[in-house]
């Protein structure tokens, strides 16, 4: 059998079990969330998660962005450096063009051929073990390939929650919180305390936590939590300080340093740090990640970091995809995320127009997705994913209308693509494309092949 028909074969089986991420939100609620399943398989694997040192990342917004920051430092091999840069592996959630996305190591996803043998070697344990989901399988998966493939540090990013997440099996070197708002209500609750309940159930006894900035809501839960599990508290903004200096589309740079410990003039040493992603958040989760390898106790220089950080990719967080009418692809899904897109928009194109290409999951909080965005909105073009939990164009029409934004229903999402740079080509509007991970992934892969 060629390596592609099994591969296929083995997203097959993979598939075959419950996928939650498939699932609408009435079922999702009703999800029989919890950890024994998950701590019998990796006990019947022999707990390779046991084999590295890990940083947990949980959070609504910023955790993917962070953990990818975190595994690009630890990569780094600095030149002036006597010390190498660690074999990393990442594990991330969901992907956007490739199962095999979400698990790599050193930067690069594992092969198809690599994936079809795990599946091979899980199998087995997994018969032993029932109502598996696929979240579970494929983050067990992850655990074996970084103990098979050598890495020494690994960087996993929680798939929904935390408290409850099948990544939640681990005890890391450093457990960390990026930006918490509302999202997955169904299950994680409906109140910022809620929330952040959930997000804090990583917190382990003894290892200490780094936390983003957050709403005083949300803060009191993550200190409670910490203060309860004897986890010494790294807050982002209050004890370590950092400053943007410069931001352009080419990147942005910023200072970082600790603010415990301080001089008249600020925190005593401070470190400059360069990253290609774009907008203020996203200099919140370099000083997030940061603070994190800091807290870890795994040996890493600034230089480093530095280094590391400079060179992170990360697919889909306001990509400028072309700069001249601009095509840019984000991953915003919710209100949280598209206040902070359109402050992103402000800063590196103030007062332009955008073509919106628009596809939202049934759960989401559509109506305030669209207030945080509106003013900047020309038209929205509605399209849907390939996608279970795809929101229907015509409920999204409706709610556009009531918003007052001009749209138009196209699908599939490629002829999406196609109109929205057509009305470019106009008047030289940016067209974006935002609202859900899978419509953003559709665009990306439609824009590989398109005229331009």
């Amino acid at each position: 059998m060629d390596t592609e028909t099994a591969y296929n074969q083995a997203l097959d089986y993979l598939y075959s079990f419950v996928d939650y991420s498939l699932k609408h939100a009435s079922e999702l609620a009703k999800a029989d969330f919890n950890l024994d399943r998950m701590f019998a398989l990796m006990e019947s694997l022999g707990n390779p998660q046991n084999r590295y040192p890990i940083i947990h990342v949980a959070g609504t917004k910023g955790k993917g962005s962070t953990s990818a920051l975190c595994a690009s430092a630890l990569i780094a091999h600095p030149e002036r450096s006597r010390r190498a840069g660690y074999t990393v592996g990442l594990y991330t959630s969901p992907h956007l063009e490739d199962y095999v996305e979400r698990i790599q190591v050193n930067g690069v996803p594992i092969s198809h051929g690599q994936l079809v043998e795990l599946v091979e070697e899980i199998k087995p344990h997994v018969a032993k073990i029932e109502k598996l989901t696929t979240f579970e399988i494929t983050t067990a998966l992850a655990f074996m390939a970084f103990a098979k493939y050598g890495v020494n540090a690994a960087v996993f990013e929680v798939g929904l929650g935390g408290r409850l997440d099948a990544t939640n099996i681990v005890t890391p070197k450093v457990s960390v919180i990026t930006s918490l708002s509302y999202d997955h209500t169904a299950v994680l609750g409906d109140t910022l305390t809620l929330i952040a309940g959930e997000k804090a159930g990583i917190i382990k006894q003894g290892v200490p936590v780094v936390s983003s900035p957050q709403m005083d809501e949300a803060l009191a839960v993550v200190e409670r939590v910490a203060k309860l599990r004897n986890s010494e508290l790294t807050l982002v903004g209050r004890d370590v300080k950092f400053e943007l200096v410069k931001s352009s589309l080419d990147g942005q740079s910023l200072t970082i340093g600790d603010g415990r410990q301080t001089t008249v003039h600020g925190p005593s040493s401070m470190v400059k740090l360069q990253i290609p992603l774009l907008g203020s958040h996203q200099v919140e989760n370099a000083a997030t990640a940061y603070a994190a390898l800091k807290a870890s106790g795994i040996p890493i220089t600034d230089e480093q970091i530095q280094k590391g950080f400079s060179q992170v990719q990360w697919r889909a967080r306001f990509e400028v995809a072309r700069r001249e009418p601009p095509v840019i692809f984000d991953s915003a899904h919710n209100q949280d995320s598209f206040e902070k897109l359109s402050e992103t928009l402000e800063t590196y194109f103030p007062g332009e127009k955008v073509i919106l290409i628009f596809g939202a999951s049934e759960d989401k909080n559509i109506p305030g997705m669209f207030a945080a965005l509106l003013p900047k909105i020309q038209k929205i073009i509605i399209t849907r994913a390939d996608h279970p939990r795809a929101f229907e164009v015509e409920q999204i029409q409706q709610l556009a209308d009531q918003a007052g934004a001009e749209s138009e229903s196209v699908t599939p999402v490629k002829s999406a693509l196609a109109r929205a740079l057509e009305l470019s080509a106009k008047d030289g509007s940016i067209v974006l494309s935002a609202g859900s991970m899978f419509v953003t992934a559709e665009v990306m892969s439609a824009w590989k092949t398109s005229n331009r």
